[in-house]
């Protein structure tokens, strides 16, 4: 289980929050994070607010169970008073959620010092991109979609300087997902060609030898 082996220790609060969500969605449970369990129900309550409180008690006691035991013994001592889910991801996340800003500029420094080195893979490169790029949605950092492409062409080694110039005058594409794409296929291209034009080199320079010993 994603829980048993990603458990909260104080340094995980994020990448803990994501897994215990993906969890929790797959029962229709991720409400009780997210609202304080009623106490009481009010007189005059109908059969179905009282179906509704009961659900609500025992979903509080499935979730603040599996919420407990994802985390360390360390970690769960501090929550043993906390009867009920949401007052526990209270705790959590005033002792330990990083800042969305501290985020978010961690995020946009490594996207915008994100360099590919020549021989490595583009669509790795894609790859870790359009993750940074989501994450920077995710966090509301208003980069421009225009922005998000022109940093990752400008990421890219020299070799791909001919793509750039072609793109930027073309606009081929105007979204990521098409633009990896298009630099996974430029890049398949390129080492396809690459046998040939050594050939080429090395049938000119026997040319060449030739002659000069003549």
């Amino acid at each position: 289980m994603i829980l048993e082996t990603n458990k909260f220790n104080g340094t995980n609060y994020n990448n803990w929050i994501r897994n215990l969500r993906i969890v929790l969605n797959f029962e229709n449970q991720t409400y009780i994070l997210d609202k304080s369990i009623p106490k009481t129900l009010p007189e005059g309550s109908t059969s179905e607010e009282r179906v509704t409180f009961e659900r609500w008690h025992e979903d509080n006691r499935k979730v603040r169970s599996i919420v407990l035991a994802s985390m360390t013994n360390d970690i769960q001592k501090q929550c043993d008073r906390h009867d009920d889910a949401a007052s526990i991801m209270l705790r959590m996340k005033k002792v330990y959620a990083v800042p969305d800003r501290h985020i978010r500029y961690a995020a946009t420094k490594v996207f915008f010092g994100t360099k590919m080195t020549e021989g490595s893979s583009v669509k790795e490169l894609g790859i870790k991109m359009l993750s940074l790029v989501e994450k920077l949605e995710d966090l509301q950092a208003g980069i421009h979609n225009d922005t998000h492409i022109d940093m990752i062409l400008q990421s890219l080694p020299p070799s791909y300087n001919p793509f750039a110039v072609n793109y930027n005058m073309n606009r081929l594409a105007n979204t990521i997902n098409k633009l990896i794409n298009m630099l996974v296929q430029y890049d398949t291209t390129i080492k396809k060609s690459a046998p040939s034009v050594l050939v080429g080199k090395a049938s000119n320079c026997k040319a060449k030898c030739k002659g000069a010993r003549r």
